[in-house]
């Protein structure tokens, strides 16, 4: 590898694509990153494994693993950014822009930017006298199906003692996270004129009865499970979008509801979908065929750390901050089941993700790559 700075590192990383987006016209293969980072870590002694991740047509995994034995440490983030809006941007978002001690460009904050950290921390460390392994893993598509850590974690393939996962968290600990889950309730009705609604359904009207079942189990969830760790301490439910009809004289013929819930970690997602059915199984028996309810894409879990490593108490010494819990949702609940200590620890703020001039102070880069060196040096010497 040419001995490359942390600037070059970090333009080469962010000048190449590597876009997740659920609309094919913006979606696009995470390899020429994969690529360029396998590259990186093969000349710095470590292996590369790379996984075609089923599912997504052309995205990609890849681990590098340096040293051998059991447990180790798992530095972890994801190769993929969202897409952007070209005409907010005031730079070319595939262009480092250093300015006002700030590094500005797509993925900078939110998270391939952290792959350059890593290289960065790894150039004073004696990789080659590794008590225990070093995993570098970079995932694919986690702005939208989080196919790729999924994936990782069916497979098993590594089980260090800890993980961490390098989002933006202003180097604060994260230690637990809410999941989310996002349905769509669509009820079927049968048009007709308003003048006489016995020859009709009215979809607008089963609605209506489906909302008060979802009401009353948002109620119940309020006082079900808590969780105080969280500034909102329980699970929510919100009813974001709903549309039906298409005329005042006409009889309702479709209603559509979007909605969402964020789960605390004692409430699986298997458990919320199952008490959705539940709560909507009146509505579906007294109107057969005519409801229906989907997810609207992959649930993301909720997230509690392990810590049977120790690893909090690892992080706030390193840190000099306390652990704290977060809204977001990450691939933290997929790490974690690889049997590791797991927590999401990075540069930047998460207020700078997915947004137009993303940027990251360099004020992040000395301290991070001093942490990144710490927990190596604690962990796999």
């Amino acid at each position: 590898m040419p001995n490359l700075s942390f600037l070059e590192h970090y333009e080469t990383i962010i000048k190449t694509p590597s876009i997740s987006a659920f609309d094919e016209k913006f979606n696009m293969s995470n390899k020429p990153l994969i690529d360029i980072l396998s590259s990186w870590f093969s000349d710095l002694g470590f292996s590369i494994t790379i996984q075609l991740v089923p599912g997504t047509g052309n995205k990609f995994n890849m681990l590098a693993k340096i040293g051998s034995g059991e447990g180790g440490l798992l530095l972890c983030g994801h190769s993929d950014t969202v897409p952007y809006d070209e005409g907010r941007w005031q730079s070319d978002p595939f262009k480092v822009k250093q300015a006002d001690g700030k590094l500005f460009g797509l993925g900078s904050c939110d998270m391939k930017g952290f792959f350059a950290l890593i290289i960065e921390a790894l150039k004073t460390i004696p990789l080659n006298k590794l008590k225990k392994p070093l995993y570098i893993l970079a995932t694919a598509d986690e702005e939208t199906s989080m196919a790729g850590a999924r994936f990782f974690a069916e497979q098993q393939m590594i089980k260090p003692s800890m993980a961490i996962i390098g989002e933006p968290t202003e180097l604060i600990p994260i230690y637990k996270h809410k999941g989310h889950i996002a349905k769509s309730l669509n009820i079927q009705g049968k048009a007709g004129h308003s003048s006489d609604p016995e020859k009709g359904v009215n979809a607008i009207e089963i609605m209506y009865q489906a909302i008060g079942q979802l009401m009353d189990l948002q109620s119940k969830l309020k006082t079900q499970f808590h969780d105080e760790a969280f500034s909102v301490p329980h699970v929510t439910m919100n009813l974001g979008h709903i549309h039906g009809g298409d005329a005042e004289n006409r009889i309702c013929e479709h209603c559509k509801l979007n909605f969402d819930m964020r789960v605390v970690p004692e409430l699986n997602d298997e458990q919320a979908l199952s008490m959705i059915e539940e709560a909507l199984a009146p509505v579906f028996a007294k109107y057969p065929s005519r409801l229906s309810l989907d997810l609207m894409y992959p649930t993301a879990p909720a997230f509690a750390c392990r810590d049977e490593q120790n690893i909090l108490a690892l992080a706030e010494q390193l840190t000099g901050k306390k652990f704290q819990s977060a809204n977001y949702a990450t691939e933290a609940p997929f790490i974690n089941q690889l049997g590791c200590d797991t927590i999401i620890l990075g540069p930047g703020s998460i207020d700078q993700a997915h947004q137009p001039d993303e940027y990251i102070s360099l004020d992040y880069v000395v301290p991070t790559v001093h942490i990144l060196q710490q927990m190596i040096n604690k962990v796999c010497f």
